[in-house]
């Protein structure tokens, strides 16, 4: 059995970590509020740029974009989006699985796919697995901007138009509420389902100057990086939910250690007192 000095060592460093733990949560409560505002912001601007384009689309038949056709696919990249940093419970291991088991039943060779890893935790991960990471992005901030990743996204949107991929889907957690997180896989190229979300009732009329196809030429690829951002806005906001919904079940889990901890040591001090007692009685019985 520890020894009383022991048992209350272990308390007092499980009630340094209850400070740290609860210290974390708030913090990312914190950014989270600011997160889940800047995701919900974004979302007006995504639902009209996909109006627009997908009037432009429908319109007019004769518009024949890459980015809008379907190809024979002889090479799909793959976007994951994770975090920089771990204790963040599921929410990064969720996205690397559902990486994992879609690349094992796909796939048969590393030439036929390859990786954009947005986040330290997915990055290292593909690099242990020997997983083909054709670029990546570290150390983005908990807010970001759309500048922190516009060279990415156009790049990769770049390379769907240079038909050095065939397919890109992105991969990651969808806010839904402060304690649910969905991991969500998206097709975002080619963009087959612009008419998806949009009633037909819900399409404004435009007059496009200079012309529906320049327009389209320079909204699609807008469109398609717009589409990665409010991805990675939505990531963030179920980053900071995730960790903070760790931080508060290790805060939860530090209490009940240190309830636990309190009463085994009140019963050692206690059982040492009693033993300490009879030995004095021992001893004052012997001297009659």
């Amino acid at each position: 059995m520890a020894s009383l000095r022991d048992i209350k060592h272990r308390i007092d460093s499980t009630k340094s970590m209850k400070k740290i733990t609860g210290a974390m949560e708030m913090v990312s409560a914190s950014k989270l509020t600011r997160a889940e505002q800047n995701a919900r912001s974004f979302v007006p601007y995504s639902e009209k740029m996909q109006e627009v384009v997908a009037s432009i689309a429908a319109n007019n038949t004769s518009v024949d974009h890459p980015m809008l056709q379907s190809r024979e696919v002889k090479k799909t990249g793959y976007l994951i989006i994770t975090s920089d940093r771990g204790l963040a419970g599921a929410y990064n291991s969720n996205v690397l699985r559902n990486l994992h088991q879609t690349i094992e039943k796909r796939h048969r060779s590393k030439d036929d796919y390859l990786v954009i890893a947005v986040g330290r935790v997915g990055y290292e991960f593909c690099r242990s697995r020997n997983l083909p990471v054709a670029k990546s992005i570290l150390g983005l901030a908990d807010q970001p901007n759309f500048a922190d990743i516009s060279e990415l996204a156009k790049e990769t949107v770049q390379m769907y138009s240079d038909e050095e991929i065939d397919e890109l889907t992105i991969f990651y957690n969808h806010f839904v509420s402060r304690i649910s997180q969905e991991v969500t896989t998206k097709k975002l190229l080619p963009l087959t389902d612009l008419q998806t979300g949009l009633g037909s009732a819900s399409l404004s009329q435009y007059e496009y100057e200079p012309g529906e196809e320049e327009i389209l030429n320079v909204l699609l690829p807008q469109y398609a990086e717009s589409l990665i951002y409010g991805a990675l806005l939505d990531g963030k906001a179920s980053e900071h939910a995730a960790r903070m919904n760790a931080m508060r079940n290790a805060t939860d889990n530090a209490t009940d250690i240190i309830d636990d901890l309190s009463l085994t040591y009140n019963r050692a001090r206690q059982a040492a007192i009693t033993q300490e007692i009879t030995e004095i009685v021992g001893g004052a019985a012997a001297l009659e």
